[in-house]
């Protein structure tokens, strides 16, 4: 019998992990960590419905951590297949792994040396040596190009815009097509390639995050400069919480752009995010895998101060002269960005300006919702700050953008099964499937299995 079960990112954007099964044959497409609520987070503890041990094979659409993140502990559980991805992924995997792996010892170690954690001892959900016996298991997968998997089952990777090495991934399996979409860029991005069609497929399975918001269409970059404009007139300093894969990347463009617009000359901007200049470095590994000219993006890098150490970030949180410091991460969950706010978000004169898609529960969803005081390291801390946002600065499609994809297959698709967004998200871009294609379309719950 062939199967489709989601293990994760179903009524919810975080934790993806979609398991199709056919006979003896076991194939994740993603392998998401939970982030932002307490009742997600703890499902990365928890076993799951299937032993890892019987996973032939993990595809992997793109390197957030979303996506990525569990693949460490897969591997603790007893997975021994291969993860299959693009290159780039391959690299960026590299980077948000070890970080991940990194940051969750020095958390536990950090709640036991505090002793604010309800666990004694701590733990971290994996280590860095974890971390780096998953990447081992990585095969490359050329883009545009099939690739057979375990079982009989064939594999092609489109790109997918969002973030480097990004794709949507095409499965033939058990005599069935699949489509998933992984999380699919913006049309028209100055960074990143358009999203690209799947010409036909029977099952499509495709990301909500925007179902259910369209995209401002002015001009980012001017959104950007007057934000930051008026910040610096009060004597204050911008504070943006960025992925450090994709958006710490477009933001250094955008900033870059404003400069050559003949604005922010006396503005300096800082990068505080040793994984985000890693990232940057990739962009010159791999030039294919975006449009930007070598010329433009060596220009842009050398207008960002890049801050590597502890001290030097230290320095900068201490530093009351207006900036631009971009760090991550970007929902504010961790690493040290959570330091620049505590420094600075007690004053009015500065601006947390958010740069993506906030997950509920986490800090930055919190932040843009309201919130007067946010708690870092076991402490609350008053927020006086200017608290902003620009959803056009977003990495993900948007409602007309992710219905633009969908138009691009042939004929109708026998099951569309919709995911990687909360429930309202969700359930707005199913309406409109059925309004605009007269496709039914489903929005599975956490673990639901479909026969197909």
């Amino acid at each position: 019998m062939l199967s489709l079960t989601f293990l994760g990112g179903a009524g919810s954007v975080t934790g993806s992990k979609h398991l199709l099964s056919f006979g003896d044959t076991r194939i994740l497409v993603d392998c998401g960590l939970f982030q932002g609520m307490k009742n997600l987070r703890e499902l990365n503890w928890q076993r799951l419905s299937v032993e890892p041990r019987d996973i032939d094979a993990v595809v992997l659409t793109h390197a957030h951590l979303d996506h990525c993140g569990y693949l460490p502990r897969l591997m603790l559980d007893g997975f021994r297949g291969r993860i299959h991805a693009t290159p780039a992924t391959r690299e960026v995997a590299r980077l948000i792994l070890l970080d991940s792996a990194w940051i969750q010892e020095k958390d536990a170690e950090f709640a036991n040396r505090k002793g604010f954690s309800k666990h004694s001892p701590a733990l971290p959900l994996y280590r860095v040596k974890d971390a780096e016996r998953a990447l081992e298991r990585f095969t490359d997968v050329p883009l545009h190009q099939e690739t057979t998997l375990p079982g009989g089952a064939r594999l092609l990777l489109r790109r997918a815009g969002h973030i480097l090495g990004a794709t949507s991934a095409q499965i033939d399996l058990g005599g069935v097509r699949f489509a998933f979409s992984g999380d699919l860029g913006r049309y028209d991005d100055p960074v990143m390639h358009d999203p690209e069609p799947i010409p036909e497929a029977d099952v499509v399975v495709v990301e909500s995050t925007y179902g259910n918001r369209l995209h401002e269409r002015s001009d980012r970059v001017a959104s950007l400069g007057d934000i930051i404009d008026r910040t610096v007139q009060r004597g204050g300093t911008v504070v943006i919480p960025a992925f450090a894969v994709g958006r710490a990347q477009s933001l250094i463009h955008d900033l870059w752009l404003l400069r050559e617009r003949g604005r922010l000359r006396n503005v300096p901007v800082y990068l505080d995010s040793p994984m985000a200049t890693s990232a940057s470095e990739l962009l010159h590994a791999y030039p294919d895998e975006h449009r930007l000219k070598p010329d433009d993006y060596e220009a842009a890098c050398d207008a960002v101060t890049y801050v590597r150490d502890v001290e030097e970030s230290k320095a900068l949180s201490a530093n009351r002269y207006p900036k631009v410091i971009i760090s991550a991460s970007g929902m504010a969950t961790g690493g040290r960005v959570l330091h620049h706010i505590v420094a600075f978000a007690a004053d009015h004169r500065n601006t947390l300006l958010f740069s993506g898609y906030q997950a509920a529960g986490t800090r930055g969803r919190k932040l843009l919702d309201g919130a007067r005081e946010v708690k870092i390291h076991g402490q609350w801390l008053p927020v006086n700050a200017e608290v902003t946002n620009l959803p056009s600065l977003s990495a993900h499609a948007d409602s007309d953008e992710l219905m633009r994809w969908l138009s691009g297959f042939r004929r109708k698709p026998r099951r569309v099964f919709i995911v990687h967004g909360e429930p309202d998200a969700a359930e707005a871009l199913r309406e409109r499937i059925g309004r605009e294609l007269g496709w039914h379309a489903d929005v599975p719950l956490q673990n639901q299995s479909f026969g197909l």
